[in-house]
């Protein structure tokens, strides 16, 4: 090798040497060039490795993103939806309902008493069927007699038997509740008439749900005048019976016990009736009998009565419209129509 040579050479390897001195960990021996090539690829890998995660790393971001944005509109949506579910049940569950009225009709007022019934309480009576723009729910009749002896007098009897049904309604409430509270209302009217002497009022056992006799006195220019009224009520539908009796021209006064007897028998049949135009035992005309629960008491504390009469009923109490016409001297029958 000439000395030449060997001078490049010996330049080389200084030069070397002072790039590998400029490089700190890089080996300095001859595959030094290899070894810091290697170590560039190296980085180069790892930058392209790192480009290339990067891309992945913000999709898997992008649909964690995603999910929890789903997940979140699904829950806000189920929430609603919930909350909706809620709202509708609450108002379904918030509708008025009430129950349905037992009867749904009422028997013919005129013959709701046997035959029977009315010789004893009326003889010889003839029947006046009372006025009622509706008949399924208002009904009435009367009887009026007179028993003429003579120079001894007579005996005068009336007899009335009212009927009204109540339908139930979502606004006012079920039917048997506007019956009591009108039940309550009719024994009340019966308890204040204008008049009135000696005023009692006893149970009635054995006639529909509640029942109430009212007895008491009216004295007038033609007689001395006994008058009973009686209140019941049958699930949804209240009878109402009047039945007064006087001595006229001088014949005797009727005993009250006897009048209030008839009266209550008179009142059994027709709740019996009611009974059997709604598809319940034999009806009281046919069986002058009753199947009527224990009555409720007599006197009705004025707490149970409504604050306002139900809208069917009658504008005029049956007993008071009896009193008034007794007290004319005429038949009651003319001045109580349902």
């Amino acid at each position: 090798m000439s000395e030449g040579t060997m001078q490049r050479r010996a330049q080389r390897d200084d030069q070397s040497d002072r790039t590998d001195r400029s490089e700190p960990g890089v080996l300095t021996d001859g595959g030094g060039r290899r070894v810091r090539r290697a170590s560039r690829a190296g980085g180069v890998n790892r930058a392209l490795a790192a480009a290339a995660a990067l891309p992945v790393l913000l999709f898997a971001a992008a649909c964690s993103s995603d999910s929890g944005s789903d997940d979140s509109a699904g829950s806000g949506s189920t929430a609603r939806a919930d909350s909706g579910g809620s709202s509708a049940s609450e108002t379904a569950s918030a509708a008025p309902t009430v129950q349905a009225a037992a009867f749904k009709a009422l028997p013919k007022a005129c013959a709701t008493l046997s035959a029977k019934t009315l010789t004893e309480l009326v003889p010889k009576a003839k029947a006046k069927q009372g006025t009622s723009t509706d008949p399924e729910d208002r009904a009435s009749c009367s009887w009026s007699s007179l028993d003429n002896n003579g120079v001894k007098g007579s005996q005068f009897r009336w007899l009335n038997v009212s009927l009204l049904r109540f339908e139930s309604d979502a606004t006012r409430g079920a039917g048997d509740r506007l019956a009591q509270e009108y039940y309550a209302k009719q024994v009340e009217d019966a308890q204040a008439v204008a008049g009135a002497k000696g005023t009692t009022s006893q149970a009635v056992a054995g006639t529909g749900d509640q029942a109430t006799v009212v007895r008491y006195d009216l004295k007038k220019k033609e007689g001395a005048f006994k008058q009973q009224t009686v209140v019941a009520r049958v699930e949804n539908v209240v009878v109402t019976v009047d039945y007064n009796g006087a001595g006229l021209a001088g014949d005797k006064t009727p005993s009250a016990d006897t009048l209030v007897k008839a009266a209550e028998k008179a009142a059994k049949e027709a709740v019996a009736s009611v009974r059997a135009a709604n598809g319940e035992g034999n009806g009281g005309a046919a069986s002058g009998g009753s199947t009527g629960k224990p009555s409720a008491s007599a006197s009705p504390s004025k707490s149970s009565t409504a604050s306002s009469a139900p809208s069917a009923s009658p504008s005029v109490s049956p007993s008071a419209s009896a009193a008034k016409a007794a007290a004319a001297g005429a038949s009651p029958s003319a001045s109580h129509n349902s």
